[in-house]
């Protein structure tokens, strides 16, 4: 026997279909509901077809965002085996039948069916370990969305009431500037004050700028004060969007900070973070989030598979005696491994940080390639350098 449950998981429930062996059911399908009851009738459910066949039974089911992480958890917790699949996986498996048919009874179904025709991948050891490094690095990305979004509404708003204050400060959004323009949002605020007192300000702001550069910057900001064109602004509604807009970008600068903080803790104590940075242009965060959305390398046993699970492989189109030649990359698998591995390729390219790459990059458009075809090239070029690194555990080699 090879016991199997299917589950399908949606939010706050889920529908079961066990199996005994191929093509052989084990009961009706079970409903189960995300909360404590629920889990314990599960794992009832799970003992009884491990005392019937005598076997621990797997548990497949879709990659559905959040809503399978309190089944995962509690599997891990229970040491079943489990495999979560790509969507897509199982998408095409349900369109084998003649039938069209969508139901949750009929998906959860197919998946018990799925695993006795396809070579499924179990999740390893290290599976939670690195699903927390992919929801830290995910959370990451999406924080650093609102932080640029919030920039963008910040620099509206200041254009129209202190438009000269860019400039005053090395950096805009640094604390001492944010603190700063939160006390004196106007340039007649900035003008009441003495120059002694805008000092005085800076220093106890900062806490560590010398009077020497607290006094250039006072000089600076007075002088800026003076060539804005709003001395005063005609809107109250403007200071009160900036003062929130300000209190918000600190906040998502704290917040960024300690998720960095934990990313780069979470990923430390794996040995091919370092690894993986060897290669130039890829820093802390991007080797961080290519490992949290690879996963276990041996999930692929070519590097082929992973060039497909970014997305960048060539799609294929042909038809009688036409082929086709300019094919768009399929886009599927994971978006964001995509995204970074681009970034990284973009990194790489820079000020030529990574020459062998460059040299790759110079050759594609010597034959006369696009800039964009060049680069996905590279980004193919570098998915086979990482899938060497992360298999053979051996650093990236220049030469």
């Amino acid at each position: 026997m090879n016991p199997v449950i299917g589950l399908d998981v949606s939010k706050g429930e889920s529908h079961a279909q066990a199996f005994t062996d191929r093509g052989v059911p084990y009961g009706k399908v079970f409903r189960f509901e995300h909360n404590l009851e629920g889990l314990v009738t599960f794992l009832n459910y799970l003992q009884d077809l491990e005392s019937f066949t005598g076997q621990r039974p797997a548990v497949v089911l879709e990659a559905t965002g959040h809503y399978h992480s309190p089944i995962i958890q509690f599997l891990d917790e229970h040491q079943f085996l489990y495999i979560v699949i790509n969507p897509l996986i199982s998408h095409q498996a349900k369109k084998t039948n003649l039938r069209k048919v969508k139901t949750d009874i009929a998906d959860a179904y197919k998946l018990g069916e799925l695993f006795h025709k396809e070579e499924l991948e179990p999740y390893k050891k290290r599976g939670q370990f690195m699903m927390n490094l992919r929801y830290l690095t995910r959370q990451h990305d999406s924080l650093t969305d609102m932080y640029v979004q919030a920039k963008l509404q910040f620099q509206a708003v200041l254009d129209q009431v202190f438009p000269e204050y860019r400039g005053v400060f090395g950096d805009l959004y640094s604390k001492v500037s944010l603190r700063f323009l939160a006390l004196h949002p106007t340039s007649s605020s900035v003008l009441a004050r003495s120059l002694n007192d805008i000092t005085a300000t800076i220093q106890s702001i900062s806490g560590r700028i010398n009077t020497t550069l607290a006094i250039e910057r006072a000089l600076k900001l007075v002088a800026a004060a003076k060539r804005n064109p709003f001395k005063e602004t005609a809107f109250s509604s403007h200071l009160i969007s900036l003062d929130l807009l300000i209190n918000l970008l600190m906040q998502y600068q704290e917040h960024l900070a300690n998720l960095e903080q934990s990313i780069d803790a979470l990923a430390a104590e794996l040995h091919e973070y370092e690894l993986i940075q060897s290669i130039p242009g890829i820093g802390t965060r991007i080797a961080a989030t290519i490992l949290a959305e690879v996963g276990e390398i041996d999930r692929f046993d070519h590097a082929k598979k992973l060039v497909a699970f970014a997305g960048v492989d060539p799609s294929v189109f042909s038809s009688g005696k036409f082929t086709a030649t300019r094919n768009k990359i399929t886009k599927r698998g994971s978006r964001r491994l995509r995204t970074t591995l681009y970034l990284a390729v973009r990194c790489g390219l820079r000020s030529s940080r990574n020459q062998k790459l460059r040299a790759y990059y110079d050759k594609k458009r010597a034959e006369g390639k696009p800039f964009k075809v060049a680069v996905i090239a590279c980004v193919n070029k570098l998915i086979h350098w990482i899938y060497a690194i992360l298999t053979k555990k051996e650093a990236f080699q220049l030469s």
